[in-house]
């Protein structure tokens, strides 16, 4: 996998029937090492180590339904008193961020009511704070480190 624009982290991997895995530290389980997943995997470690994030309140990979529709989001992490955060949203280094992927970020977080939205092909990264009494999102250079 290619080098992505994070620092870098130690990671767990192993063969599996012609399959490369990577360990989700999340989900504690082996996971098929994808180019979205070898992103989703260093926002992770990014939100644990330099963020400072419990592990506790991180959550990778869960089904919402949007207008009938099933749909998942890529990470989460939640408030102590169990309202969200932060949404995540990750791509491919391949796939270039566009307004199609704000969209999508948008209407999860029309449900999910994230404080802060992040998208990233790791490759490049874009914060957002959420301001819902304007309905729009306002860019910063990154988002919050963990505060009590």
């Amino acid at each position: 996998m290619e080098p992505l624009n994070f620092p870098e982290y130690k990671f767990r991997f192993k063969s599996s029937e012609n399959n490369v895995l990577i360990f989700d530290s999340i989900r504690k389980k082996f996971v098929v090492l994808q180019p979205e997943e070898w992103v989703r995997q260093h926002v992770v470690n990014h939100l644990l180590f330099e963020k400072k994030y419990p592990i506790s309140l991180i959550n990778v990979e869960k089904q919402l339904t949007i207008n009938n529709i099933k749909k998942r989001y890529d990470i989460v992490v939640f408030n102590s008193d169990g309202s969200i955060h932060i949404l995540v949203e990750c791509k491919a280094p391949k796939i270039t961020i566009d307004q199609t992927t704000f969209d999508q970020i948008a209407r999860y977080n029309l449900q999910l009511k994230a404080d802060y939205l992040m998208v990233t092909n790791g490759l490049n990264h874009f914060y957002c704070k959420m301001n819902f009494t304007s309905e729009k999102y306002m860019f910063l250079r990154d988002i919050p480190d963990f505060s009590r």
